[in-house]
């Protein structure tokens, strides 16, 4: 394991491979945003939404996945307000038992707002189904609903015939997974290839349901995008101040409920992150285990990299809280899931990086490397 030598990102994480300078992706493109004209990008934005004219009958100049968090709260104002479009946004929307009254209260905050929202809301029971199953093969038990989640969007793109897609990041070049690279800094019709989509075929779907059962969880293939001209495009690439705590702030200030819970238990250090549902902190600590990182390395790459935390102080956080996770939140998932919470940990133990961790007999996980040097 080797750290960049700018921030804390380690070269475990899939699909990155460091500079022989040893910078990481991500930095080596912040550097390059120094010397970037942003205006001339928003001259490229309006150039390329003047190849997506209005025409009659249809309703929607675009199309942005939503969950009523930061980043879509963000886009979807800026889209409107900005831009002078009409989006559609979309939502995937959890089982009762998974979402919590945060994410519903935000999501009713962009219906308030003014904007037309259409939910997509795969079956309960496949759904559970397919989360157990996902835990006890990958112990990942969002691989399922991850292929949901960014399938809604090209597939209701689709099914209203919007063809031009607004997404946030570039994960190729804002956090370095480099496969979903496109053409050009906004391109996004490779996304399908981020670490995410591109193991989650549906195969391992069918030893717990049938296909009829799966719509929701496959994405458009690359003939049905180019069939029906959808075009994903970056937003982020366009936008200088695009940062997690910066579209936290944005999104905040225009009426966005953020996190209350501590730190202790989510690693989320602004209480900004993934609003809508607790169990993305067992999946955050999990990742940690398997790659050594997790959100609060995410978080404070990002800070460093725009002067407001020092590599010093970052590791001091990172050692803190990342892979934190509350009890609660753990129990709630194997209730639902149907499994002991000692069953929960004995595959967790089982998935830990014994390159990067020890366990103790009495079952302690404890780090064999040292952040911001590694091993």
């Amino acid at each position: 394991m080797k750290y960049c030598t700018r921030c804390l990102q380690p070269d475990t994480r899939p699909n990155t491979r460091f500079t022989p300078a040893g910078t990481c992706p991500a930095c080596d493109y912040f550097e390059r945003l120094q010397d970037v004209d942003w205006q001339e990008r928003i001259e490229i934005l309006e150039d390329l939404l003047s190849s997506y004219p209005r025409r009659a009958g249809r309703h929607f100049d675009c199309i942005i996945g939503v969950s009523g968090g930061k980043d879509s709260t963000r886009q979807a104002l800026w889209v409107r307000d900005k831009l002078g479009l009409r989006p559609l946004l979309a939502c995937l929307s959890y089982p009762p038992e998974q979402v919590t009254e945060r994410g519903v209260d935000n999501l009713s905050a962009l219906i308030e707002h003014g904007f037309d929202v259409v939910i997509s809301a795969p079956a309960p029971q496949v759904w559970r189904k397919l989360m157990r199953t996902a835990f006890d093969r990958f112990t990942n038990w969002a691989r399922s609903t991850e292929l949901a989640l960014f399938s809604s969007v090209p597939q209701l793109a689709i099914r209203y015939q919007v063809p031009l897609i607004l997404w946030g990041e570039n994960p190729g070049l804002q956090l370095g997974d480099l496969n979903t690279l496109g053409r050009t800094g906004y391109d996004g019709n490779n996304l399908r290839y981020m670490n995410t989509l591109s193991g989650g075929a549906i195969d391992w779907m069918l030893e717990t349901a049938e296909m009829r059962n799966l719509i929701p969880y496959q994405y458009p293939t690359p003939e049905e995008f180019e069939a029906h001209g959808i075009q994903i495009v970056y937003l982020g690439w366009f936008l200088g101040d695009w940062s997690l705590v910066n579209n936290g702030m944005y999104s905040a200030v225009n009426g966005l409920h953020i996190r209350t819970d501590d730190v202790e238990n989510t690693g989320d250090l602004r209480g900004v992150s993934s609003l809508d549902e607790d169990w993305v902190t067992l999946n955050q600590m999990i990742k940690y285990y398997k790659f050594g990182f997790g959100r609060v390395t995410d978080y404070v790459n990002e800070e460093i990299r725009i002067g407001r935390l020092t590599r010093e102080h970052a590791a001091i956080l990172v050692n803190e809280y990342d892979g934190r996770c509350s009890s609660e939140y753990i129990s709630a998932f194997c209730d639902y899931i149907g499994i002991r919470v000692d069953e929960f940990w004995k595959q967790v133990r089982a998935c830990v990086n014994r390159q990067l961790f020890d366990i103790s007999p009495a079952g302690e996980i404890t780090r064999r490397y040292k952040v911001g040097i590694g091993l």
